[in-house]
């Protein structure tokens, strides 16, 4: 089994910051890439940033210069800096990661975190 268990969602005023956490824990060999994901009330899940595990990150256009994405391999963790937030941002935000065990390579997702921007 993989988990993946998210943190750091919120209600926050526009041009307010948050930081959100995804941690992977159970079975697994390797990491090849987290992200996050966004999906708002009527709206399609979107791409908002993935990180690989040698760092490379790529981010949807909207969310360029004001997001900021890391990760601890050591600690299988992802990181999401969102600043600048805007009314737009508000989403349930989902962890999501290509990840290889035992049984194979298969994306995870989390159970998605509530991020609130009042305008």
């Amino acid at each position: 089994q993989v988990q993946l268990e998210e943190s750091g969602g919120g209600l926050v005023q526009a041009g307010g910051s948050l930081r959100l956490s995804c941690a992977a824990s159970g079975n697994i060999i390797s990491i090849a890439t987290m992200g996050w994901y966004r999906q708002a009330p009527g709206k399609q899940r979107e791409l908002v940033a993935t990180i690989t595990s040698g760092g490379i990150p790529n981010y949807t256009d909207s969310v360029k210069v004001r997001f900021t994405i890391s990760g601890d391999n050591a600690k299988k963790t992802v990181y999401l800096q969102m600043n600048s937030l805007k009314a737009e941002d508000t989403a349930v935000y989902y962890c999501n990661a290509d990840i290889s065990n035992w049984y194979g390579r298969r994306t995870y997702w989390g159970q998605g975190t509530q991020v609130t921007v009042s305008s």
